[in-house]
């Protein structure tokens, strides 16, 4: 089956047969396994690990952890890509408005000001969790309306910290 993947504005084509993976032309073997409590997972491509965390943030839109990065990712199947390239849904679909903690942390940095133009992929807010420092970015381009933490601030998962107009 074919899916267009979305992540930091970067659209991929990834066939998937199985085990097989194809993304840009090179096919890789690649499996997903649980590695511990959800949203815990293991990927294995190509017999190289690589710890994630994945967690469904709405219809087609997955929020992605490992290694200290952030990514949230659209993933739509053609059909579904096809219906809303019809419906003109694709104009309307943006990120997320509300950029929320993925796990309880401490604000070490906050990168982000109201009324700031960011990118697809900027970084927002860094948070410190489990003495690992994660950069949370910007999913989709747009302007920030507003920051709802401070530097030297604990907060809980799910907790808003930036929010865009």
């Amino acid at each position: 089956m074919k899916y267009i993947v979305t992540v930091a504005g970067r659209e991929f084509e990834v066939e998937v047969d199985g085990e097989q993976v194809t993304v840009a032309g090179r096919t890789h073997t690649a499996t997903l396994s649980a590695a511990g409590p959800p949203p815990l997972q293991q990927l294995l491509v190509d017999g190289r690990p690589l710890p994630l965390a994945l967690e469904r943030a709405g219809r087609g839109v997955w929020k992605i952890t490992s290694r200290g990065e952030r990514w949230d990712a659209e993933v739509l199947d053609e059909r579904t890509r096809h219906i809303r390239s019809l419906t003109g849904a694709a104009e309307k679909h943006r990120g997320p408005e509300v950029l929320r903690a993925p796990m309880p942390g401490l604000v070490v940095r906050i990168q982000a000001v109201p009324g700031q133009e960011v990118a697809a992929g900027a970084g927002l807010v860094v948070l410190e969790a489990m003495k690992m420092e994660n950069e949370l970015k910007a999913s989709a381009p747009g302007m920030i309306r507003a920051v709802h933490v401070r530097t030297g601030e604990a907060v809980e998962k799910g907790q808003a910290l930036v929010e865009f107009a």
